[in-house]
């Protein structure tokens, strides 16, 4: 089925707004959801609506946060969410980046209390719209297994740095520090599908295909899969990122972080607040003029794309490009939904007494 941005938007802020949040905590969290289903990154959209309503059920979700500064310095913070959805969270983390880079160079700003806070991307470009160059990571529920373990102990972790350019649009690298987020394990489920190997390994610690395998005691695999591939390095990007967003932070970290699936319960001996983000921006003048930045990156963005191909008929993909050219299909055509998603949505608006998608 396809949905309207518009529909689909009010749709989602109706939700929100049902929970108990503001009209602005209700927009902005809307918006940071229909981004990312406009980018094409289905498994964060608004297929997650239902997980941020049942975390609201369990009062795992505070949906009027008193969010605010704990602790800083000119250049650095460190922000507790109050429990608060991380969709809106994320962003007042990374507005105080921004302003601490407006004055100084640079900002970061570490997280700690919060929720599961959508696509990084979508934090990483509110830098990239100043000038900047925009971070953004963030812990998750502990469904990966690090190389050689049989143990769920780390996220799926995504980190995302977005760069700013001239005539092309940002170059955006957004992705998680596991071989396959488990969103698309999701989608997996939902259309009846198996998963390729190497994305997952059952309680054995062997590669299965079967996208239900978390649920049996089954583990997602770092990036790169097993050792030969790399997979310690995919250990090493998730646990950098989990010490950045919840060890700095004060958050719970490693098997600690409180869980966004439903099959895993939170655990009962938390070493911090909730889980945890670490965001930063940097003014690209602090380094060079920005024009001139630009400039450079549209020859690095036209040098990539003109390269030669192994498949004549297969061009470099630059990071981000898929994203952006599925935003300005969905916008004109509307969003896809499967059924198993708007019957899940569905069943949300008839709880609320929303309107049904149609």
């Amino acid at each position: 089925m396809l949905i309207s941005e518009s529909v689909l938007r009010e749709f989602t802020e109706n939700i929100f707004k049902a929970m108990g949040c503001s009209q602005a905590h209700a927009a902005l969290a809307g918006d940071v959801l229909i981004k990312s289903d406009l980018r094409g990154i289905d498994s964060h959209g608004v297929a997650r609506l239902q997980g941020y309503v049942r975390l609201w059920e369990k009062k795992r979700i505070n949906t009027n946060p008193d969010i605010k500064i704990v602790h800083q310095t000119a250049t650095t913070a460190t922000v507790d969410g109050d429990a608060g959805l991380g969709l809106v969270v994320a962003p007042f983390a990374m507005q105080v980046a921004i302003d601490k880079a407006a004055q100084y160079g640079s900002g970061w700003v570490a997280v700690r209390n919060s929720n599961h806070f959508g696509i990084a991307g979508y934090h990483a470009l509110m830098a990239v719209e100043k000038d900047m160059i925009g971070f953004a990571m963030t812990n998750a529920s502990p469904l990966v297994s690090p190389t050689y373990s049989s143990e769920r102990l780390l996220g799926t972790n995504p980190m995302c740095y977005a760069f700013p350019a001239g005539k092309y649009p940002p170059v955006i690298v957004d992705m998680a520090t596991s071989a396959a987020a488990n969103g698309k394990l999701e989608i997996a489920q939902r259309m009846g599908k198996q998963v390729p190997e190497g994305w997952i390994q059952d309680k054995h610690g062997n590669f299965t295909t079967d996208p239900h395998a978390l649920k049996s005691g089954g583990a997602l695999l770092p990036l790169g899969s097993d050792v030969e591939h790399g997979s310690h390095k995919g250990f090493g990007l998730g646990a950098t990122v989990d010490i950045l967003s919840a060890v700095l932070s004060g958050a719970n970290y490693g098997p600690w972080v409180p869980p966004f699936v439903a099959f895993l319960d939170p655990p009962d001996d938390p070493v911090g607040l909730g889980i945890g983000h670490f965001v930063g921006a940097m003014r690209v003048d602090g380094f060079r003029p920005v024009d001139e930045f630009k400039a450079h990156m549209d020859n690095w963005v036209t040098r990539f794309k003109s390269s030669a191909t192994v498949d004549p008929n297969q061009k470099v993909i630059i990071p981000g490009e898929p994203e952006i050219e599925a935003e300005k299909d969905r916008k004109v055509n509307g969003i896809p939904l499967i059924n198993a998603v708007v019957n899940d949505l569905n069943v949300l608006a008839e709880r609320f007494g929303v309107n049904k998608l149609e």
